[in-house]
């Protein structure tokens, strides 16, 4: 074979060749968008459905508000002040007991936050939650949102496994501790826990299967912060440190 033709030849493989590589770098790109685009969606369905949640309750509090306010006249009509006594005492404790918002100082905090926690209560999951932001954050809010709220999603599904409802539980507490930002979030989980020689994996069914614990990941790795997962039996939790 003479020179010539060698180096056509040599010359249509390396065209070839950067032809393919384009190609599937397309391929892969209209792949991620389309994930992206994907998850994008499950989210701002999610957000939706846990403002609707929130209205639900609203509006079964105007609803409550207005038996009550019945109620109360009823016992004033019928002059049984001990028992609208105990009435009273009894909607204070009642009011107490599901008075679920929290003030962490940061506004977007309070709303992801508070959102997730409405929709927990919805899916009848116990919930406890301490929660305190400080102002001095190099940490993004919409960074610390998207931590948040996946959290708080994995939870919720782990624990809306439970058929038991007493067992169902979802443990959140976030702090400043030595200079750094403590999220810690444990849930009862009913199933099996599935993990892999890389971590951890969602049991979410769909085409975004798992991004949100990479999200999780990759936000912790940019600030170089720290994340912990574990499990025992029946229990599940996650702490992360980021750094203020």
């Amino acid at each position: 074979m003479s020179k010539e033709k060698t180096f056509v030849i040599v010359g249509l493989i390396l065209v070839l060749g950067i032809f393919i590589f384009f190609f599937i770098k397309h391929i892969l790109s209209k792949l991620v968008e389309k994930h992206i685009a994907n998850y994008q969606n499950d989210l701002i369905t999610k957000h939706y459905n846990e403002v609707e949640n929130i209205y639900k309750q609203m509006r079964g509090w105007k609803h409550d508000y207005h038996n009550h306010i019945q109620t109360m006249k009823a016992y004033l009509e019928l002059k049984k002040y001990e028992d609208m006594e105990q009435y009273l005492n009894d909607l204070d404790r009642d009011l107490t007991n599901i008075d679920t918002v929290l003030k962490t100082g940061n506004i977007m905090v309070d709303a992801i936050l508070n959102s997730k926690l409405s929709l927990a209560i919805s899916h009848e999951i116990n919930v406890k939650a301490k929660a305190t932001v400080p102002k001095n954050l190099q940490v993004a809010d919409i960074d610390l949102c998207v931590i948040i709220g996946n959290l708080m999603d994995n939870a919720m599904e782990a624990a809306a496994k439970c058929k038991n409802l007493e067992e169902r539980f979802i443990r959140v507490y976030i702090r400043e501790m030595k200079g750094q930002l403590y999220i810690s979030i444990t849930n009862s989980v009913g199933g099996e826990v599935k993990k892999t020689g890389f971590g951890y994996i969602s049991t979410k069914l769909g085409t975004n299967h798992g991004f949100g614990l990479k999200r999780v990941d990759s936000i912790v790795a940019k600030y170089n912060g720290f994340i912990n997962r574990q499990n025992e039996e029946g229990v599940f939790a996650t702490e992360i440190i980021l750094p203020l």
